[in-house]
């Protein structure tokens, strides 16, 4: 299994669809709104939900979509990064409910080899979330500097720093 790509491997115009999706319960979207302390009772009492608003039921908060984009996303673009340099746009388009389903895709926008080291580039891709129904939830675009394969060969392959078994009775 691949996990992130080196500079040479992007390809402008390339898909990823990343997989699999995330089904959203109800406690991945209260953990999340505990951790970050995001108490607003629109993700967190449905009373409040039904009651007093348009949607009639929780809304998964939306940075916790993002996350499970962003996270969906790393095997296929960024699990070599260097750095993740910027988030140009998010948008959250339409809302995740508790038992959803998101699905990610991202798209290679664009890619330039870093002014000053030749052993790295930029890249600018877009991701989009969708849930099960195809209806588009979120939409981001970052730019990552990720390595070259001369700066992955030098600093020991495709997975650095993973030990070699010992077999039994070599100790």
């Amino acid at each position: 299994m691949q996990f992130g790509r080196t500079f040479e491997e992007f390809e402008v115009g390339a898909v990823y669809k990343h997989w699999p999706g995330k089904t959203v319960t109800e406690y991945d979207d209260h953990l999340f709104c505990l951790l970050t302390m995001n108490h607003h009772p629109l993700h967190l009492d449905a009373h409040y939900a039904e009651s007093s608003t348009d949607f009639g039921r929780n809304v998964v908060v939306g940075n916790y979509v993002y996350s499970l984009l962003l996270g969906m996303s790393v095997p296929d673009v960024s699990g070599k990064a260097i750095a993740n340099l910027e988030v140009e746009s998010l948008r959250h388009v339409a809302p995740t409910f508790h038992g959803d389903t998101v699905y990610g895709e991202t798209t290679v926008l664009g890619k330039t080899p870093s002014k000053s080291k030749d052993d790295r580039g930029i890249v600018q891709v877009e991701t989009r979330g969708h849930k099960q129904d195809g209806t588009l939830v979120c939409v981001f675009r970052r730019k990552v500097m990720v390595p070259t394969r001369t700066y992955v060969q030098q600093r020991g392959g495709d997975q650095p720093g993973r030990p070699e078994p010992v077999e039994r009775g070599e100790r």
